[in-house]
């Protein structure tokens, strides 16, 4: 560390409390000016009266100028505070789950801000998505083959956030071998995992309990899966004993990955794949005069930036007054959001005004939230992203 990081007066009080960023107009630039550091280079960071409150990355370039990586400013951040931290988070994982097929590290939730890391038992994932984390990735992949020894390492860098932070993308395998195929099993159900060019990291672990939960109301129903991926819901949904499944998707690789999943579970027969913009097929659907017991509405996030709330939570209106349509005279509506910007209770009123322009009532019977996998840190709002409602939707 060259030099510190200086905050102005009294811009320390959400670092008190626990959180672990560090906005560029929190920082006294006289005292420490942001053109002064490298992208990712570490810093000691102090109070305005020059007290240590820790050491974390900069990045200049960024409106979260800078991440605390620990509140003790004499820690070298290397591959020994990696090893630390990830087994750290290893035994939390292993604590919950009897497979290893998890999220292992959630970024600030895991006290590790940047940095995501996804577990297909031998096959781990990586997404570097600040600069501070891009300068540290030799010494993430060492700490990794030390503390969980894997097959291979795949660095999935084609987020948004890497976008935002002023990084390249590129997709890799940084060390070991791929195997031809990356299996894992949720709820007692297998899925092929396209690690290098899937959705996010190529699974979202996030949504496990929800479709656990979903799986025991599905015996016996005809489903609908929009934005299916490659069928973490609507392939379990099959496998729990629904008669029929319809899953919807714009990509017509995740459908594949669907209908490949189904055939690795033996529900091909119940399992059929539409390809198209979810609002055309709900539209077209709903024209057809086709009818679901239970629809499932999992959008990618509709809201961005807090700015885009209006018009995302408008979206999310639309989306779910149309999937009501679609069901019977008493049917489930699983609806979620990944929209960090979303509060639950906002998802509540979304899902409250649809039924009520449907003319119909609306019961939430569940309500879920992101896997146990995905820790939230308490002083760290943003860490808590996604959520769902089990919603029971009928007429008088």
């Amino acid at each position: 560390m060259s030099q510190p990081l200086r905050l102005k007066k009294n811009a320390d009080r959400r670092l008190k409390a626990g959180h672990l960023w560090i906005y560029s107009n929190e920082v006294d630039t006289r005292e420490t000016p942001l053109k002064a550091f490298q992208a990712g280079e570490l810093a000691r960071v102090e109070a305005s009266n020059g007290r240590a409150l820790g050491v974390g990355y900069v990045n200049p370039g960024s409106l979260i100028c800078a991440r605390v990586m620990s509140r003790d400013p004499a820690m070298k951040v290397d591959r020994s505070l990696f090893v630390h931290r990830f087994k750290q988070a290893l035994s939390l994982r292993e604590r919950l789950y009897s497979g290893p097929f998890y999220r292992l590290v959630h970024a600030e939730g895991d006290l590790l801000p940047g940095l995501v890391v996804d577990r297909f038992s031998d096959v781990v994932v990586v997404q570097l998505n600040t600069a501070g984390m891009e300068v540290l990735g030799e010494a993430i992949v060492d700490a990794l083959e030390k503390v969980i020894k894997p097959a291979a390492i795949v660095f999935r860098n084609d987020t948004g956030e890497r976008r935002q932070e002023g990084l390249a993308e590129r997709v890799e395998v940084v060390s070991g071998t791929l195997p031809e195929e990356v299996l894992i099993e949720e709820n007692g159900v297998r899925f092929a995992v396209p690690v290098l060019d899937g959705d996010y990291t190529g699974w979202r672990f996030g949504h496990r309990d929800s479709r656990a939960w979903l799986n025991r109301h599905v015996a016996g129903k005809r489903v609908l899966d929009l934005f299916s991926g490659a069928g973490g819901f609507g392939v379990q949904a099959a496998a729990s004993g629904a008669s029929e499944v319809l899953c919807v998707d714009a990509s017509g690789d995740a459908l594949e990955q669907a209908a490949h999943n189904a055939e690795l579970n033996g529900v091909h027969e119940q399992v059929a794949i539409g390809e198209g913009d979810a609002l055309e097929a709900l539209a077209a659907l709903k024209a057809d005069g086709e009818r679901f017991d239970v629809v499932v509405l999992d959008p990618p996030a509709l809201i961005r930036k807090r700015r885009d709330s209006n018009s995302g939570e408008r979206a999310y209106g639309r989306f779910n007054r149309e999937a009501m349509r679609l069901l019977g005279r008493d049917g489930l509506l699983l609806t979620a959001s990944s929209s960090m910007h979303l509060a639950p209770e906002r998802l509540m009123d979304v899902v409250r005004g649809a039924a009520r322009h449907q003319d119909r009532h609306g019961q939430v019977i569940f309500q879920g939230h992101q896997a146990a996998d995905h820790p939230v840190h308490p002083a760290i709002p943003e860490t808590s992203t996604l959520k769902a409602l089990g919603v029971r939707v009928f007429r008088d």
